[in-house]
């Protein structure tokens, strides 16, 4: 490795966890500033941590330390130890983060919402939720998480692999919201407020790790996939591949072409085939393209030259 690689090698782990620092502070304000004030648990261990503070007082930052440190240990033992590395970082800002805004060394109440004066209750778990769970989806792209649940469900998923991530973080989300019926005085709007928080925190937290690189896959069989793959070339600027093929109903030996194209293409895929009625194909989204990009881009504009 030379030197230059080293210290971009360096320049990006800093990079990487500043951005985490950063993001663990924004949840700690918003923690703050909208699931504190209004009386009711987000999803998973930091619910029970809320429930507990809002009974015992007992501060979530210092039960998210009580909590995440041993999960953490855990993570680097059995896991990976840059993800046990990075969620700890978070963990910590986190907690310390929190601990400034709770005992008012960073004054910030001024931007508490209050649903007591009259304004949406709902509006707490929405942006809350949202802006959860975009610093969900950054941290586990940074190759790391926010702690708690997702720890706990990587374990059992590690101990137990043919379990389901998604139904034991599920189930787990489903326990702090049943739970949060009996702490929040009998009322059924904190469940109904952690649900919302929930799907809202999954769903951004998702999009965030699939929206942005989501692609649709065509595979098209037709007697012109010369015709049709010159034309995505020329307009999509996409190169296609071609498998041999043959209907077993005919018994016709024939050519299926493979594409992956961006979201905003589809239209225009779709105009491509309708121009050519024999053609068959159907589309799939792909949630993640991997590979060499950029040099499958140079040699359909190297093709394009040629022509």
């Amino acid at each position: 490795m030379t030197k230059v690689s080293k210290q971009r090698k360096i320049f990006k782990t800093v990079l990487i966890y500043f951005t985490i620092i950063g993001i663990a502070c924004v949840m700690a304000l918003c923690y703050q500033i909208f699931i504190f004030e209004n009386s009711f648990a987000p999803a998973g261990i930091n619910g029970i941590a809320t429930m507990i503070q809002y009974k015992l007082h007992f501060s979530v930052a210092y039960m998210s330390l009580l909590i995440n440190i041993p999960l953490c240990v855990l993570a680097f033992i059995f896991l990976d130890k840059g993800f046990a590395a990075r969620t700890t970082v978070f963990a910590l800002t986190f907690s310390v983060a929190l601990l400034l805004l709770q005992f008012k060394v960073i004054d910030l109440s001024f931007l508490s919402y209050k649903t007591a004066n009259g304004t949406s209750t709902i509006l707490a778990p929405i942006a809350s939720g949202v802006i959860n769970g975009i610093i969900y989806g950054a941290a586990i792209r940074l190759n790391g998480c926010t702690g708690g649940t997702d720890i706990v469900a990587a374990l059992i998923h590690k101990k137990w692999p043919e379990q389901n991530l998604i139904w034991i973080i599920f189930a787990l989300n489903t326990g702090v919201a049943i739970a949060s019926y009996f702490v929040y005085d009998l009322k059924v709007e904190p469940v109904v407020l952690c649900i919302i928080y929930s799907f809202l925190t999954s769903q951004v937290g998702d999009t965030i790790l699939r929206g942005s690189r989501q692609r649709i896959k065509f595979e098209i069989v037709s007697n012109e996939s010369k015709a049709i793959s010159d034309e995505i070339i020329y307009t999509l600027k996409h190169s296609v591949t071609v498998v041999p093929a043959k209907g077993m109903f005919s018994g016709k030996e024939t050519e299926m072409l493979i594409c992956v194209v961006q979201k905003h293409q589809v239209v225009a895929m779709e105009k491509i085939i309708a121009a050519h009625p024999g053609a068959f194909a159907y589309s799939t989204i792909i949630n993640e393209t991997l590979g060499n990009y950029e040099k499958i881009r140079y040699n359909v504009f190297d093709h394009l030259k040629k022509k």
